[in-house]
């Protein structure tokens, strides 16, 4: 029997729920003929849903995201810092 501990990181593991349901939400803004990156840039400004298509229920997807911490998040990648 194999008593080996594994231990999960939590951050990492929700940073990268959180990087694939955007691009699940990009990938859906795509298919649907929007600028992934606009709709993105006005939902995060303003809170409103209906910047996120309902097309492959990116919309119900990006509700489950907390918009600050996706903007830290963004901002970790970009600048590349933990």
């Amino acid at each position: 029997m194999n008593r080996n501990t594994i231990l999960f990181n939590s951050e990492n593991m929700e940073a990268e729920i959180t990087k694939d349901i955007v691009k699940r939400i990009y990938a859906a803004l795509e298919e649907k003929g929007y600028d992934p990156i606009a709709q993105l840039s006005g939902y995060l400004l303003s809170g409103d849903p209906s910047y996120i298509t309902s097309h492959n229920n990116a919309r119900s997807l990006i509700k489950h995201l907390d918009r600050d911490d996706l903007v830290e998040e963004l901002l970790r990648s970009y600048l590349e810092v933990k």
